[in-house]
């Protein structure tokens, strides 16, 4: 796919630096930008590469298909919103460990 910037470059995921959730968070101010919408986010961002893991890349559109919210009342419902989505699509590469 071609990508409006280099993925890994400064304006995607800081040279591998940043991943998923990192990359989507970084793209919203916190105390400006909400109430927000799936939609407006998906306007402005949507074609954005998101760096899953070291082989994964997809775009902010793709992960929003899983988004299962219009709004975002603030930060942490969009990072709830978000973890969920990525959760769904099996782009979360964390997986937790049981004892």
């Amino acid at each position: 796919m071609d990508w409006p910037h280099d993925p890994d470059g400064e304006e995607g995921s800081e040279g591998r630096r940043k991943y998923g959730h990192a990359v989507l968070a970084k793209k919203i101010d916190e105390e400006e930008d909400f109430p927000l919408t799936a939609e407006e986010y998906v306007d402005q961002y949507g074609d954005h590469p998101v760096r899953i893991d070291y082989e994964t890349v997809v775009s902010v559109a793709d992960i929003f298909e899983h988004v299962d919210q219009d709004e975002f009342e603030d930060f942490p419902d969009f990072h709830k919103c978000l973890g969920r989505a990525l959760r769904e699509a099996d782009w979360w590469p964390y997986r937790l460990q049981h004892a």
